[in-house]
């Protein structure tokens, strides 16, 4: 493997990492009580610390490595993998867990 498609692979690494923790720094569109960390702010959950977990509203059971907080399904722990709700199959590099599709 070259230098460069060294870097390439490094560097896809950090971002799908920056990306998963992103989440956790966005607000959400609230639905009934926000969950763990997070606070009303408006119509919205709002992270209330750079340390908060993911969130996923929740719609039936949680993925593995995420438990129910209030209305939304929370990461357990920081290494829990990216989740997304469940419509149809799961897309490639996903599978089921609960009602969603958890990153392989």
């Amino acid at each position: 493997m070259t230098h460069l498609a060294k870097f390439g692979v490094g560097v896809a690494a950090v971002w799908m990492l920056m990306a998963h923790s992103a989440v956790a720094q966005m607000p959400m569109e609230k639905h009934g009580s926000c969950p763990s960390g997070y606070h009303q702010s408006g119509n919205y959950c709002t992270p209330s610390s750079g340390s908060s977990r993911p969130a996923l509203l929740k719609t039936g059971s949680c993925p593995s490595g995420y438990h129910q907080s209030g209305d939304y399904c929370l990461a357990s722990s920081d290494s829990s993998k990216p989740a997304i709700p469940k419509s149809g199959s799961c897309p490639s590099g996903f599978h089921q867990s609960g009602d969603y599709c958890l990153k392989s």
